[in-house]
């Protein structure tokens, strides 16, 4: 069959209708094939990268230990292991004891950190409390061993495990004790003191970080610039798909308006682009323990607080922790200060 017709005027042969339109339609078969090829691949793109997000948090890079407290600053030390409170996990650590002493202080290290936590320096922190007589226990949350499979909580399971060493050490030496807590090791600190029955006198919050949606979409900026919407649904979403836990899982509002019945140091700097110090702030305002105090150092950054002013950071951290030992924690519940525990 011809596929073209013989024009009557000018006798030349024309195109038939099927040749005129099939050609178009091919033509916006492939356009309209190309680009939903092409909004599958950016879909995918962009569900990928935004699971990995969510895949790395939970999953941080954490450098060796390097050291140890003979090594970095001459006190000697045991190792130590010990497991979480609800048994999900152990835990290995060194306990530096301190002679005829029943009072401990617990390092509760940040994300991203070890027991070891070089920049802030723990290890200094270690040799100034052993010379107050404090026992001190250094140890590594549960994410930190590269053999386990256990992920990073944001607190939910760190807080087991920190409640782990306060029965470590209510077994082995008993006395008051107290957290030292940096980052988000000081937020666990927080979520560990709602569960904890009476047992610590007392906690030193520095660079108080707490994981909720706005704190992880600002630090997610700061590594790379995306929108906050769809980024931070899509890696709410995908947090719990990856890692098992849900950012709801965190009782951030429970932790920012409780008034804690024990003495809380909070020290935080204005210059801190991961932790706003105004929440800081704020959750001071909730405390109604006359002991607890605030110190915001101006300009300083996030977990430098030590690095910004040395001397002064010891004395106001020790002093701190010698006006509220027992004795003196004790004179303030019989005062009838009140508590939402």
């Amino acid at each position: 069959m011809s596929t073209t017709t013989l024009n009557p005027v000018t006798g030349s042969l024309q195109p038939t209708l099927d040749q005129v339109t099939q050609p178009f339609l091919r033509r916006k078969k492939l356009i309209a094939t190309t680009f939903l090829v092409l909004l599958i691949l950016c879909t995918s793109v962009v569900l990928i990268f935004h699971a990995y997000i969510a895949w790395t948090l939970a999953r941080p890079h954490i450098e060796p230990l390097h050291s140890n407290p003979m090594k970095a600053v001459r006190l000697p030390y045991t190792n130590i292991s010990f497991p979480s409170l609800n048994g999900k996990s152990n835990l290995d650590g060194w306990f530096i004891a301190a002679a005829g002493s029943s009072k401990t202080v617990i390092f509760s290290h940040g994300y991203g950190g070890n027991r070891e936590e070089e920049w802030v320096p723990l290890y200094t922190l270690a040799r100034e409390l052993h010379k107050k007589q404090y026992n001190v226990l250094m140890f590594d949350y549960g994410y930190v061993n590269p053999t386990s499979s256990r992920l990073m909580t944001g607190g939910v399971q760190e807080s087991q495990e920190l409640l782990g060493a306060i029965d470590y050490v209510k077994q082995s030496t008993g006395g008051s004790i107290f957290i030292w807590g940096f980052s988000m090791g000081a937020g666990t600190a927080l979520q560990t003191a709602l569960q904890q029955n009476g047992d610590i006198s007392g906690m030193i919050l520095d660079s108080t970080f707490l994981l909720n949606s706005d704190t992880l979409y600002q630090n997610m900026n700061q590594v790379v610039h995306l929108p906050k919407y769809p980024s931070l649904p899509l890696v709410r979403l995908f947090f719990p798909l990856l890692n098992g836990v849900s950012l709801h899982d965190v009782p951030f509002t429970k932790v920012t308006t409780t008034s804690y019945e024990m003495p809380i140091f909070m020290i935080h700097g204005t210059n801190d682009n991961k932790a706003p110090h105004v929440l800081v702030e704020a959750m001071f305002k909730q405390q109604h323990n006359t002991a607890s105090k605030l110190w915001i150092l101006p300009n300083a950054q996030h977990e430098l607080l030590y690095r910004a002013e040395p001397k002064t950071y010891v004395s106001r951290t020790m002093d701190f922790l010698g006006s509220i030992e027992p004795s003196a924690t004790s004179e303030h519940v019989n005062a009838g200060i009140p508590s939402s525990l």
